[in-house]
């Protein structure tokens, strides 16, 4: 599909910067992955015997790569508004690349799995500290239990103004879905 601003020299589009956040394994670069109009690029490498100590694999025993630096994708949301998706590593020992994939964002989303909700605290303080504004999307996994997000939230701790959502990262439409809601929050958190 050829776009306005593709044709019309005049026009460019509102290029938008997202971060795709949350711990180890949590479906970050599958999320990126679904929606990218381009080839994501990622920059996964392959688990080491090392990595075994570090993270947890009892909910993802067959993950056998992780990411070291980021993901990359993009994609076009409305004829003049483009995105570019940022995933962060989720592994500790990478987090220190956060302040660089984040700068200039409008927004995150931080992903959770319910099956191991501790892994997303760190996203979630850091975006509560850093004043981003960020949704919280549930990325459910075959097998694991549904929880209601209401318990979830309060599990959270999370404020009542940060949306809540259920999605899987596998999903397009969920993921265009999730996108929507945190450019609109990113907007009404825009001043004036």
């Amino acid at each position: 599909m050829v776009r306005g601003w593709q044709t019309d020299r005049t026009r460019a589009p509102h290029a938008t910067k997202i971060v795709v956040a949350g711990g180890f394994g949590v479906g970050k670069t599958t999320f990126v992955g679904s929606v990218s109009e381009i080839t994501p690029l990622r920059t996964e490498a392959a688990m080491t015997a090392a990595a075994e100590t570090l993270d947890d694999l009892t909910d993802t025993p067959l993950k056998t790569t992780t990411t070291v630096a980021m993901d990359f994708g993009r994609i076009t949301l409305d004829a003049d508004l483009v995105l570019y998706l940022f995933g962060t590593p989720g592994q500790k020992r990478f987090w220190f690349m956060w302040d660089d994939l984040v700068r200039g964002a409008i927004g995150a989303v931080v992903l959770a799995d319910t099956r191991r909700l501790a892994e997303c605290f760190p996203a979630l303080d850091y975006f509560e500290t850093s004043g981003l504004p960020y949704i919280v999307a549930l990325n459910h996994f075959e097998g694991s239990a549904r929880h209601e997000p209401e318990a979830v939230r309060e599990a959270l701790a999370l404020p009542r103004q940060v949306p809540l959502v259920t999605m899987d990262a596998r999903q397009r439409i969920a993921v265009v879905d999730t996108l929507l809601i945190l450019v609109g929050r990113a907007l009404d958190a825009t001043p004036g």
